[in-house]
């Protein structure tokens, strides 16, 4: 069976660190391919120069990055980088329909909302991991599906550790 992932890394990274911790990347794709089974995981994330050494470790670590062009929001006196991934999430989804015979969303966005429930139907679904308890409502109907998983409680698995401990 070839599983496919899809990641909507903002979602994940601002969802993850608003409960407390931070996610080991490399854990997590480990954690994909021994639980699920995952062959090819697409970790959507906006481009902004600098992070280059980032966007090595990830790839490094498994994943394939399809990069969004972000662009600098100013709101007052701060400013933001802003970059959507949601359309390019769907996009390669079913770009890569045909390829996958099991697909997990991970996000707790409901603006993946149809997307989900077309996977669902097309038998295609495997799971929807969001990171914490606090996910879209809309997303609620696949938990009494039981294809809501809340990565918050795989934190003593999935935790980034630094220092010399940081792989035990």
């Amino acid at each position: 069976m070839r599983v496919y992932a899809f990641i909507d890394s903002q979602n994940l990274n601002l969802g993850i660190r608003s409960a407390g911790w931070k996610l080991d990347f490399r854990k997590f794709r480990l954690y994909l391919k021994n639980k699920y089974q995952v062959q090819k995981a697409f970790l959507f994330i906006g481009y902004v120069a600098g992070n280059e050494r980032l966007y090595t470790f990830l790839q490094k670590s498994g994943y394939i990055l399809i990069f969004k062009p972000t662009l600098e929001v100013k709101k007052g006196v701060k400013s933001y980088i802003k970059g959507n991934v949601d359309a390019e999430l769907v996009l390669h989804a079913m770009i890569e329909f045909p390829n996958y015979d099991k697909a997990i969303i991970v996000s707790g966005d409901g603006d993946f909302y149809c997307l989900i429930e077309y996977l669902e139907q097309q038998g295609k679904l495997a799971k929807v991991l969001v990171p914490t308890r606090k996910y879209s409502r809309l997303l609620r109907k696949f938990n009494k599906q039981k294809y809501i998983v809340q990565l918050s409680l795989l934190q003593k698995k999935l935790e980034y550790k630094s220092g010399k401990n940081a792989n035990k």
